[in-house]
Formats: structure tokens, sequence, C-alpha cells
């Protein structure tokens, strides 16, 4: 490793502090670079604008994310691959809730200032990879059923589960939000996921 991706490295591991404690839109560049102790010349130098770091964080939180929390176990039925698969996000949940506000914001940041983020879509292409190489195990296995559009399953439920996960991180806005058990919520979904899978006898 050169010193200057040395260098880019510890400045994304800074913001991504930074951007974790007190959101994205809390934190500037001077922020970064007072807590990197070094100029704000020095950031820009490296990253342009604060949009290109943020996008450089996002995608080391998701490698850092699915290397932690994702990893697949083969010797498992696909049933129970599938079932990691979606627990896995609890997890992250339980360990990293900050990961999901980073999410929100972070997709807010993309709408709003069109940016370009192909390098931080492959990554993602990795969660895929992971739900249909478990759905086609437990084909193989019998221990899942036949879905007419396993893709569309996919997008469907990782993008709901997310999706509550996100809402389950954000703060409380209505009183019943409050009085809710958000792990239990997570989990519910969960279940009706798995319960789909189950083969028809």
């Amino acid at each position: 490793m050169t010193l200057k991706d040395a260098k880019s490295d510890y400045i994304i591991k800074v913001a991504k502090e930074l951007f974790l404690e007190k959101g994205i839109n809390s934190v500037t560049i001077k922020d970064v670079a007072q807590k990197a102790e070094m100029g704000e010349v020095t950031i820009y130098r490296y990253f342009s604008k604060k949009e290109n770091l943020v996008v450089q964080v996002a995608i080391a939180l998701e490698k850092e994310v699915f290397s932690k929390y994702f990893s697949v176990d083969h010797n498992l039925s696909g049933y129970v691959q599938i079932e990691r698969f979606y627990n896995s996000f609890l997890d992250v949940f339980n360990n990293m809730r900050n990961y999901f506000r980073f999410v929100h914001d972070f997709d807010s940041l993309v709408v709003a200032n069109h940016l370009r983020v192909e390098e931080y879509e492959k990554n993602i292409y990795s969660y895929y990879q992971v739900f249909m190489e478990a759905y086609n195990k437990g084909l193989e296995d019998g221990s899942l059923r036949k879905i007419i559009n396993p893709d569309l399953f996919y997008m469907t439920t990782s993008h709901a589960i997310l999706s509550l996960c996100v809402k389950m991180a954000s703060d409380d806005v209505l009183v019943q939000d409050q009085n809710t058990d958000k792990t239990k919520e997570i989990c519910t979904l969960i279940m009706i996921y798995m319960n789909s899978l189950i083969p028809q006898k």
C-alpha cells in the first residue's frame, strides 16, 4: 500500500466514525480534518468534495458489514442459510444500529445530488449472490419450495427488511413507535419470509 492509499484510507476511517456517530448531514469536511489532524485542503485534495468522501465511506462500510455479518456456512441446508441471511440484518441492527441511519442519510444524499455509485452497487450484488446460492442449495436438498420469480422475491424481501431496519433505527416519530419492540418487529418479518419458503406437502 502506498503512502497516498494509506492516507486516503485513514481519512475514510475517520469520516466513517464521524458519520456513524453524528450523521452525514451534521459532519463537515472541517470536522473530518480536525479529527484526522490534517488540513481541509488535504481532504479536498483526496476527495474534491464531501459527497465523494461519503460514497467512499459507504463502500468501506458495505464491505465491512458484509464480511462481518453475512458469512455463509455451505454445510447448512438452503433453508437455514437463507434464514441466517435474513437474521444477519437483525445482527447488524443489534450490534451496529447507526449503520442503518447512515444508509438512510446516504440514500437521500445520492438522490439529491444524482451521485454515481457504481462501485457501491457492485458490492451490493454480493448479497444477491449469497441469497441465490442458498436458494439453489435449498431446491437441491428439498428444504425450500420453488419460487416463481426468485429474483423478485429477493429484491422485495431484502428491500423490505432493509427499510424496516432503517425505520427501526431512526428516531421515534409516533407514540406507537415508542411502544413497539423493534427487534421483535424485525424477527416477525423474517418469520413471515421463512414460513413462505417452507415446501408445500
